[in-house]
């Protein structure tokens, strides 16, 4: 079989890594701990710790490794792979070697057994695993002794490297049990730098340093990581010393540039915020509504008055500092051509404040938000005010996830969603017919046929320019035929007590807080003098 070797590839991303990390003046004094352990504050905590129902499938988990995973520039290392990946010249064939001595935190030894095991049991369709369609690309993965695993694709798949940071579990426990329901999913036992020691569901998660870490033991024994859902609380309990670090919406973020004991970061994202506009509903279901939404938001003005300068208008789903980004999308507010389209499409306005009718229906739609997020909720305002100006009604309303889940299907969510990496990681799960209603993927239930063709395009082959033409043609449909109004990428910002040295951001996606954020790396944290 001939044989080559699997370049590192963060191409992807190298234009965003313009992550900064700026000292900010302050007095206090954090949780007043030691620098051997650190109370972080996030506003949200994963349903399961269990990789087989998707927990840490991006990598940065803090109890499991994957084979490979991610650097500062979010280049691909070894992890429990010795070295990255032996690929076949045809693309399809992927064999990694494992480290030699790692062991669970069990004691247990680590084997291509508990590989095979992980990637089966996900791609097991009884197990609840809505990330699945990210592993599609598999056709077989197979032992061969203990200390390797070969990887056959179904088609040739250019970022397959970068799904194999997702987190291995060992079978000689998850294995015994159900994973949908088993105890696994609370606790877990993995390979990674920390252990699981309590878990409060909605106040706290506590870790204690693996000292059999494969990787050296950490100089920050004890982590938690304090779940406080409010913007204003998690800062108010930042301010009073409660906590060591947050993640904080950037105005929130700023009161604290006169602390000399704290450093904030920014980090530079994928993330962005978007409004789903479901076609099952019979206001944003009219493509000529979608359009003119599209048109009538002022995406500069919430950068510059929501996020404080700390983002970017967003024109997509890829951020316009992205290589993949089509060239030429940008589109600033014109509130006359929103006018227009609902004009030609027989929207007319209305006496009744403005608002404007079609066939007895007046353009009037809810847009629903999560309780607690005041950057969402400033989104939505901002929204709200800018659909009025077109003649269209967005009622703002905030609730919990379980009560926005199933009314995903016909009313708009203030949404947020990212990738890092490759385009096939973020946009196919976002916009794939075939995932409309599974779970929070395809959320707005987006049917468009050239899109679908775009996405299994860019993903079944291995030639860029290939790649390159689909995205750049799925980003000008989307213009077209917006299944969602795209408004900002934003930055991440967090603030954390100046006690600890090594600490960097990586450009992230969407998820953030828990795993990503400063404490990437926390591993590798040390005190300072």
């Amino acid at each position: 079989m001939t044989v080559r070797r699997i370049r590192t590839a963060a191409a992807t991303a190298a234009i965003l890594t313009g992550v900064s990390a700026c000292s900010a003046p302050g007095s206090s004094t954090g949780s007043g701990a030691g620098a051997d352990s650190v109370v972080i504050g996030v506003a949200s905590e994963p349903d399961t710790l269990s990789p087989l129902l998707g927990y840490g499938k991006d990598g940065n988990s803090k109890i499991f490794d994957g084979l490979l995973a991610r650097d500062a520039d979010l280049e691909l290392r070894p992890a429990l792979a010795k070295a990255l990946p032996e690929v076949a010249a045809d693309g399809l064939t992927y064999t990694y070697t494992l480290r030699q001595g790692v062991k669970f935190s069990d004691g247990e030894p680590l084997t291509s057994a508990d590989v095979v095991f992980t990637y089966d049991t996900i791609l097991d369709a009884k197990t609840n695993n809505t990330y699945r369609s990210e592993l599609d690309a598999i056709e077989d993965v197979r032992a061969d002794g203990d200390d390797k695993v070969v990887f056959t694709l179904k088609y040739p798949y250019a970022p397959f490297a970068g799904r194999t940071v997702l987190p291995i579990v060992p079978e000689h426990v998850a294995g015994e049990q159900d994973p949908n329901t088993g105890s696994f999913n609370g606790q877990p036992i993995g390979t990674g730098p920390y252990l699981l020691t309590s878990w409060s569901k909605g106040e706290k998660l506590t870790f204690e340093a693996n000292p059999g870490y494969w990787g050296g033991a950490p100089k920050v024994k004890k982590v938690t990581m304090a779940i406080v859902k409010d913007d204003d609380v998690r800062a108010t309990r930042l301010r009073s010393g409660d906590l060591d670090g947050a993640v904080l919406p950037p105005r929130l973020a700023a009161t604290f540039k006169h602390d000399k004991s704290r450093k904030t970061y920014d980090a530079k994202t994928y993330d962005f915020r978007a409004v789903t506009l479901p076609q099952a509903n019979e206001v944003t279901g009219d493509r000529a509504v979608r359009q003119a939404l599209d048109a009538a938001v002022d995406r500069q003005a919430m950068v510059a008055e929501i996020l404080d300068g700390a983002g970017r208008p967003a024109y997509g789903p890829l951020p316009v500092d992205d290589p993949w980004f089509a060239r030429g999308i940008q589109r600033g507010q014109d509130l006359a051509e929103a006018r227009r389209i609902l004009d030609r499409a027989g929207w007319r306005s209305s006496s009744e404040g403005g608002i404007r009718a079609k066939d007895g229906r007046r353009a009037s739609f809810t847009l629903l938000y999560p309780s607690g997020d005041k950057v969402r909720q400033d989104h939505a305002l901002a929204y709200a005010s800018d659909a009025k100006k077109a003649g269209i009604e967005v009622k703002v309303e905030s609730a919990t996830w379980e009560v926005i889940e199933p009314r995903m299907r016909t009313d708009a969510v203030l949404a947020g969603f990212g990738s890092s990496g490759d385009p096939d990681y973020g946009l196919y799960t976002l916009l794939h017919s075939s995932l409309a209603g599974d779970g929070f993927n395809n959320m707005a239930r987006y049917d468009d046929p050239a899109v679908d063709e775009a996405l299994d395009t860019g993903r079944r082959t291995s030639d860029e320019a290939t790649r390159k033409a689909a995205y750049d043609g799925l980003q000008r449909e989307l213009v077209k035929d917006p299944g969602y109004t795209f408004l900002t990428h934003i930055d991440h910002v967090y603030v954390l007590a100046d006690r600890w040295q090594a600490l960097t951001t990586q450009v992230e996606p969407h998820e953030h807080g828990f795993s990503s954020g400063p404490w990437w790396n926390l591993q590798t944290w040390r005190p300072k003098k």
